[in-house]
């Protein structure tokens, strides 16, 4: 399963800069992350989803559902 995670950022104006500031993790951890190529290795994980819902103020559960419905990349 892989999601666009840039134009999920873009969508939503965030930043990588933003994301780790609000949510409290590294900005070096956030950028790899959100810049890797997602395999079935190296999938978003539970870090990437927290980060992600702290910066917006929104459950884990509501951006997995936003980026099961609106940014996954069947490839």
């Amino acid at each position: 399963m892989r999601f666009d995670i840039k134009a999920y950022l873009d969508d939503n104006s965030l930043t990588i800069y933003r994301v780790a500031k609000d949510s409290g993790y590294g900005y070096t951890t956030i950028h790899k992350s959100f810049n890797k190529t997602q395999s079935d290795a190296t999938s978003l994980n539970m870090r990437d989803l927290d980060a992600l819902a702290k910066a917006q103020h929104k459950a884990m559960w509501e951006v997995l559902r936003e980026l099961e419905k609106l940014y996954f990349d069947e490839q």
